[in-house]
């Protein structure tokens, strides 16, 4: 399926994930930014989610009624999921404290779908029919509740983003070995042949 050009990276591995990394750099007050900021972001958003998870959507294509009307469902979702999730990846465990307001935000955005899902093969409902934004946010997003999904949930060292390491062994370091494992490979070569000169020098 061709995606016209997005701002967005999809190195997420769900459509939750990649949501919750709209917010870039988190953590650093000097250079953190939400692409949320202007919510019409969040309907390009949409519409380039329905060609990178299309895997997961099952092929459904995701609508937006009305950006600014649904920015706050997102948002909630977002932020709640982030906090959840990086929260397992340092405990190792979901705390249950933050899962009211986690499932209250999820259940704001089903309500609003108007459609159903769940099955068998179809957990997102039917393809011919598009779903709406916030009900597919929410239903990924519940997924990642899964014992064996929180496993493997890692944050990026490099951008801090989060994501699903599906590498056969656990091991992947990257959320993109491509962009992020390479500038950490350059700024690892960069210290190194500093750290030379400046033994030559002295």
């Amino acid at each position: 399926m061709t995606v016209a050009w997005t701002p967005h990276r999809f190195t997420g591995g769900l459509l939750a994930l990649d949501t919750a990394n709209t917010v870039v750099l988190r953590g650093d007050p000097e250079r953190t930014f939400d692409r949320f900021d202007d919510p019409a972001e969040i309907a390009r958003f949409a519409d380039a989610a329905s060609g990178f998870r299309a895997a997961e959507l099952g092929d459904r294509r995701l609508a937006v009624s009305s950006p600014a009307a649904i920015a706050p469902v997102v948002l909630s979702i977002r932020e709640t999921t982030d906090r959840l999730f990086r929260g397992a990846v340092s405990k190792g465990a979901v705390a249950t404290a933050d899962l009211p307001e986690f499932l209250r935000s999820c259940a704001d955005g089903l309500a609003a779908g108007g459609t159903e899902i769940g099955a068998q093969g179809r957990p997102f409902g039917d393809p011919a029919t598009p779903i709406a934004f916030e009900a597919a946010l929410a239903v990924s997003a519940l997924s990642l509740l899964r014992d064996d999904t929180v496993a493997r949930l890692r944050i990026c060292p490099n951008c801090t983003w989060l994501f699903v390491d599906r590498s056969r062994n656990s091991s992947r370091l990257w959320c993109d070995m491509a962009v992020c494992g390479n500038r950490q490979k350059a700024s690892r070569h960069y210290r190194r042949r500093m750290a030379a000169n400046e033994v030559r020098n002295a």
